[in-house]
């Protein structure tokens, strides 16, 4: 909801730079219509970029202290090859074809400063990527690797990165969390959880937990 609340803010923020924007843009003159239609465009231009950052920071979601962000599970379908379900915090259902051995998901956190967090904004994450991977040195470079996106931002503006890229501010901080490869096994079922220290899995049943004693 806090995420949700700040859509809605940047919206409101982009709507009253298009009100002051079309107003100046409608008014005539010369000199003072040049200033005012510069002046038009720059806020038009500055409610697009409030506009595309609330679609983008829609797509992300509360942090809950301890709460599960995913429920994984597989079925091989042959040597190497299974489908994995993955049933994220608000019960969609997505099914992914992975190759390999081992999988992994990653996915993106914003952190806040303490005056923004003080006003009941948390960390917020979006989860990034799933992918499969060989044990095998060999087959991990030659054989055939599944990694799918699962940024789902109808934003062209990646707010994300374009903290990584330019450096994250005094009020927010962008990190990548990723959970270490785990094994997959025919019936394993698995909870991914996110913490300010990344992400972790826990097997939810005795095959996911037979897997890992396999692995470890």
């Amino acid at each position: 909801m806090a995420y949700l609340g700040l859509s809605g803010l940047i919206i409101v923020l982009a709507l009253i730079s298009i009100l002051i924007s079309a107003k100046l843009l409608i008014g005539r003159g010369w000199f003072i219509g040049w200033i005012r239609g510069m002046l038009g465009f720059f806020l038009l231009v500055t409610a697009v970029i409030f506009s595309l950052s609330a679609l983008d920071f829609y797509s992300y979601k509360q942090m809950d202290k301890d709460a599960s962000v995913a429920n994984i599970s597989f079925n091989k379908l042959d040597e190497q090859q299974f489908e994995a379900t993955l049933v994220d915090s608000s019960g969609r259902e997505a099914f992914f074809q992975l190759n390999g051995d081992l999988w992994q998901i990653d996915a993106r956190v914003l952190t806040w400063s303490q005056s923004i967090r003080s006003l009941g904004l948390t960390p917020g994450y979006r989860l990034d990527r799933l992918s499969g991977r060989y044990v095998s040195l060999e087959k991990e470079r030659n054989a055939l690797r599944t990694v799918y996106e699962l940024a789902n931002s109808r934003s062209v503006l990646d707010i994300w990165q374009w903290l990584r890229e330019f450096g994250s501010g005094t009020l927010v901080n962008a990190s990548y969390g990723s959970a270490t490869y785990l094994p997959m096994a025919d019936g394993a079922l698995f909870s991914v959880r996110l913490s300010q220290t990344g992400l972790t899995a826990y097997p939810l049943n005795d095959r996911a937990k037979k897997a890992l004693e396999g692995w470890q």
